[in-house]
């Protein structure tokens, strides 16, 4: 790339074109896709199921698994792409791992996404290999195995499958009449071809953040952490920023620094903690905007996508401007419909500061996340009862 500034865009549709290729097109990777056009970039979509989010706003879009690697392969040696941005977890790695050897740029690395792609990978690199505080841990991929795990660690526990989104397989066990129960749970809710759990020692946290970690050609920057609150392992509302010590914040940012420099390559990180007192441990990481960084659209100039797609472009990020306390609470959908409606935004939207994204995902089947409204104030209190009072004011219609 010559020096550090020479990045070249060129014309879409044209021999000139500058192409991004998203694998997974939710209402994440349709932000991301926004700020890829901004910059004049061709944009390709691809995910399981038509007319998803990030469709609605790329160039074109394929409809494919992204656990089929071979579909995968001939789409992007077809499209070929200057930047593969994988938006989900379970995906075809070895795959993307061939196609980096070839040439294809993955963002932020194919190493990386194949080790945060389940929570061994990742859980494995912070605790045996880089030495970071975690939660005491064991994977099973049996019966056997998860009954001396659950031995091992002992009651109460939190049961995961290796490979899931929004807390889906998720449960805590809290005495052996949970145990049977926590395995078919989590081998029903688990993604992909894996049958593989981790079983965590509950940590008595004082609350959870996510900080936003930018390794981007300046360097490492971060965003002011975020608090965010879940049920059944999904988040619910995100505010920013979380309150914490400087100790403490001072130490997360230490991990994530030496996490994200471990896994390499250019991109936004979500990183997320538990944290007690002063004491910091590890939990999770994904090498791609988050859900809970969602609150970003309105706390900051630069939101957590804007930010992702200048690391990934190899363009400078010399500050980031943070807005105030804001918050963001999620619209979920209970149902079966596909034709979902929203009413009563007028309401929703009636005070100062407050914004709503909705979406547009083609349909609910039980219970899906299909919005967000957003929030700023003066405190982050105020701001999370803006945030509440928003989305409980809107109106579905199924």
């Amino acid at each position: 790339m010559g020096n550090k500034t020479d990045r070249i865009i060129g014309t879409p549709f044209s021999a000139t074109a500058t192409k991004a290729l998203m694998l997974g097109s939710g209402e994440l990777g349709k932000e991301v896709v926004i700020e890829f056009q901004r910059y004049g970039l061709e944009v390709i979509a691809v995910d399981s199921y038509e007319n998803a989010p990030a469709m609605q706003v790329a160039d074109r879009s394929y409809v494919a698994s992204m656990l089929d690697g071979e579909k995968l392969a001939e789409i992007i040696r077809s499209e070929k792409p200057d930047f593969i941005i994988p938006e989900v977890e379970a995906i075809a790695t070895d795959t993307l791992i061939e196609l980096e050897k070839e040439g294809f740029n993955v963002i932020p690395t194919a190493n990386a996404t194949k080790l945060t792609m389940n929570r061994e990978g990742i859980r494995t690199l912070a605790a045996e290999k880089l030495g970071l505080s975690t939660s005491p841990y064991r994977f099973a991929g049996s019966k056997e195995e998860f009954d001396a795990a659950i031995e091992a660690i002992g009651f109460p526990c939190v049961v995961k499958p290796i490979m899931s989104s929004s807390g889906k397989g998720q449960s805590v066990v809290k005495s052996a009449d949970d145990i049977d129960h926590a395995w078919r749970y989590a081998l029903e809710g688990g993604r992909g071809k894996s049958d593989r759990v981790i079983v965590e020692g509950f940590v008595d946290f004082d609350y959870e953040i996510t900080l936003l970690t930018i390794s981007h050609v300046d360097g490492v920057s971060f965003c002011e952490p975020i608090g965010h609150r879940q049920e059944g392992g999904d988040y619910q509302e995100s505010w920013q920023p979380q309150a914490m010590s400087e100790k403490a914040l001072a130490e997360a940012q230490r991990i994530a620094k030496a996490v994200v420099e471990a896994l390499g390559g250019y991109g936004l990180f979500g990183v997320e903690f538990f944290i007690k007192n002063d004491q910091v441990y590890f939990s999770e990481l994904s090498p791609r905007p988050h859900d809970t960084g969602m609150v970003t659209m309105i706390s900051q100039d630069l939101s957590e996508f804007a930010l992702h797609v200048r690391a990934v472009l190899g363009l400078p990020i010399p500050n980031i401007h943070f807005h105030g306390p804001a918050a963001s609470s999620v619209i979920m959908v209970k149902g079966e419909s596909t034709q979902v409606a929203f009413g009563n935004l007028g309401e929703v939207l009636k005070e100062t500061n407050t914004q709503v994204r909705l979406f547009g995902k083609p349909g609910v089947n039980g219970e899906r996340r299909m919005g967000v409204c957003l929030a700023r104030a003066n405190s982050v209190d105020e701001a999370r009862d803006k945030a509440n009072r928003a989305s409980s004011s809107v109106v579905v219609k199924l």
